[in-house]
């Protein structure tokens, strides 16, 4: 008998050829796949059905809105009927369906354009203000939370493990609306060191990425400081210092790597609720993006206009957590697709 018919493939559980081996991952990826898509799909159908249906929710005809107090009774009747609304809810309802198949998000009332054009044009500032607030959270949070690992682990330094236990936790529970203010009264007001409104430069970035990222690098430099921690204390980490090597070379090779997945999962996670949170910041610096857009399309009830923006924040959210799935499983397969 041959070496090779004694030795099982290597890479191949239970002595299986690598082919079916990859039959069997391929299997799961396909499962897993299905599984996260048919979610995205039901998830879809329930965003889209909340945007519809909140909006009528609120009290208020939104022709008359549109068309002053002074407009008569029969151009008001004249351009619902343009516009569907006196057919009945569940035939608007399907008429919407058709519209979001066919890229036709309807005419807002109040700005007189197609929803799809207002979107185009709003959507690059709303982006721009989440995407350099993620970058500025991950690039301070990570080395923040490492070196107060570092620097406390053992139990050492207690008076700055609590103080940065307090500040951090105070930080992180502020709502970013109270942290703008705080920054437009300090910054703006008192010193005018920098614009209070709008987006007319690069330093009109920094007031609103502050009041959004503020917070995360909080709440993110204590989660990494723990896992940090644990990561210190691992086997590995041990070895390497009785091997004598340099500290720099022990957290940037060996431990900064093991806290990168579960720091870019979170950052990831925060993007979506970061375009969330844009909108009470983008009202506050009177940033024009999607934030003051859905906030005046309330206010007016326009229809078209709120549900595009609803939807658009909320796929966002959702394919934003499906990547993080996907690449949770490139990073760990055998964790996230259940293979022990």
């Amino acid at each position: 008998m041959t070496e090779q018919q004694v030795l099982p493939s290597i890479g191949a559980p239970n002595g299986s050829s690598p082919h079916s081996a990859k039959a069997i991952w391929g299997g799961r990826w396909a499962t897993f796949l299905a599984r996260r898509l048919s979610r995205l799909g039901v998830s879809i159908i329930v965003l889209v059905t909340v945007a519809f249906l909140s909006i009528r929710a609120i009290p208020g005809d939104p022709v008359r809105i549109a068309l002053g107090i002074r407009a008569s009774q029969a151009v008001v009747d004249e351009r619902r009927a343009a516009l569907g609304l006196d057919l009945p809810l569940w035939e608007q309802y399907i008429r919407f369906w058709q519209g979001l198949f066919t890229g036709n998000l309807g005419e807002s009332f109040s700005l007189q354009m197609p929803v799809t054009t207002v979107l185009a044009q709003r959507l690059p500032a709303t982006l721009e203000l989440a995407v350099l607030a993620l970058v500025v959270m991950l690039a301070f949070a990570i080395p923040v939370g490492l070196v107060t690992a570092a620097l406390t682990r053992g139990g050492r330094r207690r008076g700055l493990e609590l103080g940065y236990t307090t500040v951090s936790g105070f930080i992180a529970v502020i709502p970013e609306f109270l942290i703008g203010v705080g920054l437009i009264y300090v910054f703006a007001v008192q010193f005018h060191l920098l614009p209070v409104a709008g987006r007319s430069g690069p330093e009109s970035y920094i007031l609103p990425v502050l009041a959004l990222s503020l917070g995360g690098i909080a709440g993110i430099s204590r989660i990494v400081r723990a896992e940090a921690l644990s990561v210190l204390d691992q086997d590995y980490i041990r070895t390497a210092r009785a091997k004598r090597m340099s500290s720099w070379r022990i957290y940037m090779r060996h431990a900064l790597p093991n806290l990168l997945t579960s720091s870019l999962t979170i950052g990831g996670l925060v993007l979506g609720g970061l375009i969330a949170g844009t909108v009470l910041v983008e009202t506050i610096f009177s940033w024009p993006g999607l934030g003051m857009t859905i906030v005046a399309s309330i206010m007016h009830k326009d229809f078209p206009l709120a549900q595009g923006v609803i939807i658009v924040y909320g796929l966002f959210v959702l394919l934003v957590t499906l990547v993080v799935d996907i690449v949770l499983v490139l990073l760990d397969p055998r964790s996230a697709l259940g293979e022990n």
